[in-house]
């Protein structure tokens, strides 16, 4: 401020700390981000211990590593996620920096992608006093020889480090034996997570002895049912997750697990486990009846006596995923949403669901009934706008995130609806709705009023080209023939009358409208302008010009990942007019965009300091990528 008696500008007070942190817990964490690049002060604020929950740091094991290793030990709490580590003696000093500096510090480690010895890792875990969850899948160059842990005084220093140890990740080990696991299980004596996914368990019943294989002794090669039913045993007091997924377990050997004398689970994790029957479901239900959270998606050999036995066992259940379990039918689903619990359902590629059981489980008068906050109907083709408006109605105060992909005979009935009635979305997939119009978007309803009874009246005879036409009836048009009818401006200015559009859902984070065909410039333009999206996918939207890229720019200048994949009406000029607003921008995707050239990658250069990925591969100026220093890093 200038002065015009001469004398000394003086700076304002600098605000207490405790005041900067109160005035940040009101933004959102992106906020908060750019908030603490404004001045040292602002991020010392935005450091405080408030805001840092579930903050992973990733950095990859080389030299460039070691600066950002010294300067985190100013944090009182780390998670550490460290790649490509290997034997060489970058990765070991690596992680003696690591232990010397963030030892006590530590409560999170993951090391995957990496091929370390057990040196290197023996030399670090004794100083991590403070870890509470370790990750080692697919380290297999740790467990290959079967010599982990096999001295003692190691053994001795390993479990006064993890004795407080709550979660292990051993998914995707291939040479995971008896011995290996007993010996480090035993330093880690209260567990409360235990992740086996994709290990070589053996399952096997052996039908003349009556017992799994491997109940007599240990195998050195395998881990066995034994050793697993040991753990569980000796842990039964604190383990409350096991994900046992894409192993061979077999009906028996999950019985085994189950009836274990004093272990009650919480959630189990069997995914793609194809050996289990409803049978195993039903006892699973019986002797597991407090599960909060169960996933038995891939297991290919369910039907809907699984559902129901689910529906009647488990009261407490939060979380239930059935994707991919093709036998699946609507039989049971309605008693399935009597659940009060229940808040998150995945039924995505079941192609038997139709959504009615679903409704007639909510409208059930008298009773409790599902809050669900998360539904993932993802290629149920089955689903059409009735359900999808029916659905919206009864769940309009609590659902969350809705995913529709290639629910292809959805149509802009079931995009007014949830405009109308879901406002309080943060995710919506609608990816490969080639029903689906600027019309819907916009809340305006070609020809049609916005009601589900449409569907269930007679529309009149149909006929199909094959049935051959003697001069009475004319052919009807096919879906590629049709042209969808064009929105001029009058319809623009009609549109707030006409119903409520998509701007209605202003908490949305995530937005896909991939392959939506019939989508132009008209409604993208007009309705994505949601400050608050992350995530947007326009990708395969063949009518869409730089106007929308442009409005998108303009409109949802937090958005982290951008898709604008096979775009051809994308060009440099759109570019240009949208990255100077997406500086949070860390993905972009514009590959088979032919009028994209270098003129936009010197623009994502000058504006998007923050890329990590950005794809434009495709048949122009491929090559032209690899020449700019700028994107050699990613």
């Amino acid at each position: 401020m200038d002065d015009s008696d001469g004398e000394d500008c003086r700076e304002p007070p600098e605000l207490p700390l405790e005041v900067l942190v109160y005035i940040l817990s009101f933004l959102e964490a992106a906020d908060r981000r750019e908030a603490s690049l404004v001045c040292r002060r602002w991020f010392d604020a935005s450091q405080d211990l408030r805001f840092q929950k579930n903050v992973t740091f990733s950095f990859p094991g080389s030299g460039a590593s070691l600066e950002l290793i010294r300067g985190l030990s100013r944090k009182s709490r780390l998670s550490l996620k460290i790649s490509q580590l290997d034997g060489f003696s970058v990765s070991r000093s690596l992680l003696l920096e690591v232990g010397e500096h963030l030892g006590s510090r530590v409560e999170s480690l993951a090391l995957p992608g990496s091929s370390i010895t057990e040196a290197s890792l023996l030399a670090l875990l004794p100083r991590l006093t403070s870890l509470r969850r370790l990750d080692l899948r697919g380290l297999d160059s740790l467990f290959m020889s079967g010599a982990f842990l096999s001295r003692e005084e190691h053994r001795v220093q390993v479990r006064s480090a993890l004795i407080g140890l709550e979660e292990l990740d051993l998914s995707d080990l291939r040479y995971l034996s008896d011995l290996t696991f007993s010996r480090l299980t035993g330093c880690t004596p209260h567990l409360r997570r235990l992740s086996l996914a994709g290990c070589h368990i053996a399952f096997e019943f052996d039908p003349y002895r009556g017992c799994p294989v491997g109940a007599a002794e240990d195998s050195s090669a395998l881990l066995s049912l034994r050793n697993l039913k040991k753990l569980l045993t000796e842990q039964k007091s604190t383990l409350v997750a096991l994900d046992i997924s894409r192993t061979s377990i077999t009906p028996e050997s999950l019985r085994t697990i189950t009836q274990v004398q004093g272990l009650v689970l919480e959630e189990l994790c069997l995914q793609g486990c194809k050996e289990l029957t409803d049978y195993s479901v039903e006892i699973l239900v019986k002797h597991q009846p407090s599960l909060l959270k169960l996933d038995i998606s891939g297991c290919t050999g369910l039907t809907s006596r699984s559902v129901e036995a689910v529906a009647r066992g488990l009261n407490s259940l939060r979380r239930f995923s059935l994707s991919r379990d093709w036998r699946i039918t609507e039989k049971g689903l309605a008693e399935l949403l009597l659940v009060p619990s229940l808040r998150s359902l995945d039924l995505s590629e079941c192609p038997h669901i139709s959504g009615s059981e679903m409704v007639k489980g909510l409208k059930r008068p008298g009773s409790a009934r599902a809050k669900l906050e998360s539904l993932n109907l993802k290629s149920c083709t089955y689903i059409r706008d009735l359900a999808v408006f029916s659905l919206a109605q009864l769940l309009g105060d609590f659902l969350r995130e809705l995913d529709l992909t290639s629910c292809v005979n959805v149509t802009d009935l079931s995009v007014c609806a949830i405009a109308t009635y879901l406002q309080k979305l943060v995710v919506l997939r609608l990816g490969w709705c080639k029903e689906i119009s600027d019309w819907g978007l916009l809340g305006m309803m070609q020809n049609a009023r916005c009601e589900p009874g449409d569907e269930a009246g007679d529309k009149g005879p149909r006929f199909t080209r094959t049935f051959g036409n003697m001069g009475f009836f004319k052919p009807p048009r096919m879906p590629f023939e049709e042209q969808p009818k064009l929105v001029t401006q009058h319809d623009l200015q009609q549109s707030q009358q006409a119903g409520t559009s998509l701007l209605a859902l202003r908490r949305l984070q995530e937005l896909d409208l991939s392959a939506c065909t019939k989508l132009t410039d008209s409604s993208v333009a007009q309705v994505v302008r949601h400050p608050d999206l992350q995530r947007l996918s326009l990708s395969m939207l063949p009518e869409i010009t730089d106007a929308s890229l442009a409005s998108v720019g303009w409109h949802c200048r937090s958005l982290t990942s951008l898709a604008l994949s096979h775009c051809p009406g994308i060009s440099d000029r759109g570019v240009a007019q949208a990255v100077p607003h997406l500086q949070r921008l860390q993905h972009l995707y514009l590959s088979c965009c032919n009028k994209v050239t270098d003129r936009s990658l010197f623009l994502l250069m000058q504006h998007c300091k923050r890329l990590k990925t950005v794809d434009i591969s495709g048949p122009h100026g491929t090559t032209e990528v690899y020449r700019c220093p700028y994107f050699n890093r990613h």
